[in-house]
């Protein structure tokens, strides 16, 4: 164990505290590494920053040093007792003891006053859906920094034709761009996860108004449906997932018209092959396709 290790182990026995396995609690321990996340956040003096998962302050103590204020989310109260007795977070830390997948972003920008500037060691068991709930909040967010098992942030990183790329992939794409900022192994944790972690940036603000170049006036309901539909079925070419999708037979069936010659002329007006498979489109094929197929259900 490293000498991090040791003092977060010894912190939390004195406390008679451990980490929690229904919260995949990995405390980072290293406080220089803690600085390395916050330069790679570019956190400036200005900002408001949303951590989630404060754990034992590593990262919110240099946030505070930093940021302006610091909203620091929690989910276990035993934590959130454990700083309040001490008293060992900086004034401008209000921590917040709540299940940061319940949280109303709306509400949080407005205590921001202004777009989300979000910090996080995401424990490996909400990544998924943490990474879903900010594409659904992407207008009200400027950036999130965050660490994340390797396996995920490949899949976030993936490139077309690979087997990481899917879902995630191109709904995160479609709203903001990925960046790799550094590994961390399972010495900067404890207790030691079995993998590698990556911290990543996700940067929203270029992507409120365009998608590579593309403006992003579209449906977007729409589109994660015809992403997820295609797929869940990646195997299949995209027009037979397409004639196929509960939503897409429903609204063509009311006009009496074949979903077949529909799906083909969507498809064909976003200059794709019917032939195509998913993991093949890139995230601009895929607001092409969602612009036809809105304007023929209209």
């Amino acid at each position: 164990m490293s000498q991090y290790g040791k003092q977060a182990f010894n912190t939390l026995k004195s406390n008679k505290l451990a980490p929690k396995k229904k919260f995949g609690q990995n405390f980072l321990v290293n406080r220089h590494t803690a600085e390395a996340i916050v330069r790679a956040g570019m956190v400036s003096d200005t900002d408001i920053i949303l951590e989630v998962g404060v754990g034992l302050g590593a990262l919110t103590i240099p946030l505070a040093a930093t940021a302006r204020q610091v909203y620091g989310f929690e989910i276990d109260s035993g934590i959130i007792r454990f700083h309040e007795d001490q008293g060992d977070l900086p004034a401008n830390v209000t921590l917040i003891h709540q299940d940061i997948l319940t949280a109303d972003f709306t509400n949080l920008a407005e205590l921001s006053g202004g777009l989300l500037k979000i910090m996080a060691n995401l424990p490996y068991s909400i990544s998924n859906p943490f990474i879903f709930k900010l594409i659904d909040n992407a207008p009200l967010i400027q950036s999130a920094t965050i660490m994340l098992q390797k396996e995920v942030a490949d899949r976030l990183m993936a490139q077309p034709a690979t087997k990481q790329y899917g879902v995630p992939t191109v709904l995160l794409a479609s709203r903001a761009t990925v960046k790799k900022m550094m590994t961390l192994g399972p010495a900067e944790f404890h207790p030691r996860p079995k993998v590698d972690s990556v911290v990543v940036t996700i940067d929203f603000s270029g992507h409120h108004q365009s998608v590579n170049g593309i403006l992003s006036e579209y449906d977007f309901d729409l589109f994660k449906k015809i992403v997820r539909t295609t797929f869940n079925q990646r195997r299949k070419t995209i027009l037979n997932t397409l004639a196929g999708a509960a939503f897409f037979t429903d609204s063509v069936s009311d006009k009496g018209v074949s979903v077949k010659n529909v799906s083909e002329m969507a498809i064909e007006r976003a200059n794709l092959s019917p032939k195509a498979r998913p993991e093949t489109l890139t995230v601009s094929d895929f607001i092409a396709l969602t612009r036809q197929v809105e304007r023929l259900l209209v």
